[in-house]
């Protein structure tokens, strides 16, 4: 059986549409899903992290079209960086459209995005029909969640259904750039290294 065929996506997807929270595997690390969209559900995801309110969550997609959901200002550059590495561990910055919910944005202008190249991350968003956060599935400042193990242990009952698809295969966070600028900046190092990015779009400004 395919990964995208999961016994637990298509359960995973209706606790999703409910307001649910779901744990899942994506090609970095184990992530915190809720419906972007769905207020109530973004709020759950900070308890069950114990994430401050006013830092942003990331957001997942399952296709290019899902950007339209969520930006009105996708600039060259990252559409020459989506091209080189998504699906993958690159997460861009951009400019977010009035549809984002403050509750994901920090009360900021921005959202992050990436499109993961897991198929139960992918197959999830598609069934769902909207993208959902991507935080790692952890207490803020605790261990990555790497397996579905480590998810249980760290948040246990606060997530409504984990999805076990094994060992995530990078094991670190995606690294994540901003492109609302004239140059883009690096924000944090992960599975996607500096030199590559610096191929597709050249040097990185550093936060």
């Amino acid at each position: 059986m395919s990964l995208s065929h999961h016994p637990d996506i298509g359960k995973a997807a209706e606790i999703l549409k409910r307001g649910g929270l779901v744990a899942f595997p994506t090609d970095t690390l184990y992530g915190l899903g809720a419906h972007a969209f769905i207020v109530k559900a973004v709020e759950r995801v900070y308890k069950a992290k114990g994430r401050p309110y006013q830092k942003p969550i990331p957001l997942l997609i399952g296709s290019l079209d899902d950007l339209a959901l969520l930006t009105d200002d996708f600039p060259e550059v990252a559409a020459r960086l989506a091209r080189a590495f998504w699906p993958g561990a690159l997460t861009l910055v951009v400019k977010s459209s009035a549809r984002v919910p403050g509750r994901i944005t920090g009360g900021g202008d921005t959202v992050a995005v990436r499109m993961p190249a897991h198929p139960v991350a992918r197959e999830l968003i598609i069934r769902l029909g909207a993208p959902i956060t991507g935080t790692s599935a952890n207490k803020t400042g605790g261990p990555d969640p790497a397996t579905a193990t480590e998810v249980r242990k760290q948040l246990g009952r606060l997530v409504d259904l984990i999805i076990d698809g094994g060992a995530c295969p990078a094991g670190r966070p995606s690294t994540v750039v901003d492109v609302t600028a004239e140059r883009p900046v690096l924000l944090r190092q992960g599975a996607v290294p500096e030199a590559q990015i610096e191929e597709v779009c050249g040097a990185l400004a550093q936060a």
